[in-house]
């Protein structure tokens, strides 16, 4: 896919794409009575915030999706100039990760992205609102995030996807479901879809039939492109997805040294142990105890004990993933950082129902990111988290 996609090239792929209207329940149609003023999370409406918003960032189309529909991302700071003289296997070989990263190996690159799974609102959410504290220094409530625009200032480059799965965003015509108390129904519905008879096809069920054939639903959610694709779970190796292909290109391009990759689907939020090169283990595990001991502090956790809470010893190895691809691709820490969903809730704390309210959602996102942005500005980068091999 090249760098710049044209009106031309979308409407060819709009044309070549399968388009079909689903039946949904009515009832699970309703939003609720009031949506808070930040909660900016469909594809319309965050591409107009895109539109009328961005004025220190550029924004770019950096591919299509399989449905023709435009994968767009913001961009700040300037790329690593030049080249390196190997491939990122090769400079593992050598054992010196600069011979890939090339002579701008020192600059330290940022890149986050949302909606890899269309059904998962908080992250576009979030990195609608991070754009705007990188805009104005606060998010679409008018709170101040100074440490984030330290950090931002810190490092060369920031690259933030809202939305990567265009496709699945866009089949769910919500702006926000409605609360369901404990009850996963509708959220399940919405993201993995459901059987002929309605009953929902459900995790890690969705997984298993890859491309899903949308015919054998009644509705596909929203993991899928409009090629049936997961992409979290591409073929990597053989004839990937666009939007794959778009991330793979964007990624050598950039060489990013740290990728937050925002999923929903847990309790509390935290990222994952993702299944990457074992000499990254201890920046992730750093990553981890500083993203989890902010998020302890500011009461978003299962309990209040950072020491308990921060232990990435906790943290079970993921299985290969888009994560893994992309660290493999590009040698990025890919990490993906799971969150408590909005329109449900069977999280406990100290015995009781724990109601993650759609502020907190928003500043657990936010944490993420500032502490994964401090991270990268502190501790140097790709470069310096690997050490040349003497």
């Amino acid at each position: 896919m090249p760098s710049q996609i044209t009106r031309r090239d979308l409407a060819a792929l709009a044309l070549a794409a399968p388009q079909r209207d689903f039946p949904i329940r009515p009832d699970y149609l309703a939003e609720p009575d009031v949506i808070p003023r930040f909660w900016v999370s469909s594809f319309d409406d965050a591409g107009r915030f895109l539109n009328e918003r961005i004025r220190k960032g550029a924004v770019r189309v950096f591919g299509a999706s399989a449905g023709g529909r435009p994968m767009r991302a913001v961009f700040y700071g300037e790329p690593r100039k030049g080249n390196g003289t190997t491939t990122f296997s090769g400079s593992l070989g050598y054992g010196d990760v600069r011979a890939y990263t090339g002579p701008d190996h020192g600059k330290k690159v940022y890149l986050a992205m949302a909606a890899v799974h269309g059904g998962e609102f908080e992250g576009i959410v979030g990195a609608v609102n991070l754009l705007s504290v990188l805009e104005t220094g606060k998010d679409l409530r008018g709170r101040d995030w100074p440490e984030i625009v330290a950090a931002a200032n810190s490092l060369d480059r920031i690259i933030v996807i809202p939305i990567t799965n265009a496709d699945g965003r866009a089949r769910i015509p919500l702006r926000m479901i409605r609360h369901r108390g404990r009850d996963e129904t509708v959220h399940e519905y919405f993201n993995t879809g459901a059987k002929p008879d309605g009953t929902i096809i459900g995790w890690p069920q969705c997984k298993r039939n890859i491309p899903l054939d949308f015919a054998t639903t009644q509705f596909p959610g929203g993991y899928p492109n409009d090629a049936g694709v997961n992409i979290q779970h591409d073929d990597f190796f053989g004839a990937v997805q666009p939007e794959t292909r778009a991330l793979f290109d964007l990624a050598a391009r950039e060489r990013p040294d740290l990728i937050l990759n925002m999923h929903t689907g847990a309790q509390f939020p935290h990222p994952l142990r993702s299944f990457l090169e074992p000499a990254l283990t201890p920046a992730f595990e750093d990553l981890y105890r500083r993203m989890m001991t902010r998020l302890t502090a500011a009461g978003l956790e299962r309990a209040g004990d950072p020491a308990k809470e921060a232990d990435p010893a906790r943290e079970r190895l993921s299985t290969f993933n888009l994560d893994s691809a992309l660290n493999l691709h590009c040698g990025a820490m890919s990490v993906l950082v799971e969150s408590p969903a909005h329109d449900f809730s069977t999280a406990e704390r100290d015995g009781k129902q724990f109601l993650h309210t759609p502020e907190h959602l928003l500043d657990a996102q936010l944490i993420a990111h500032q502490e994964a942005m401090k991270f990268l500005a502190e501790t140097g980068g790709r470069a310096r988290w690997t050490a040349k091999r003497q």
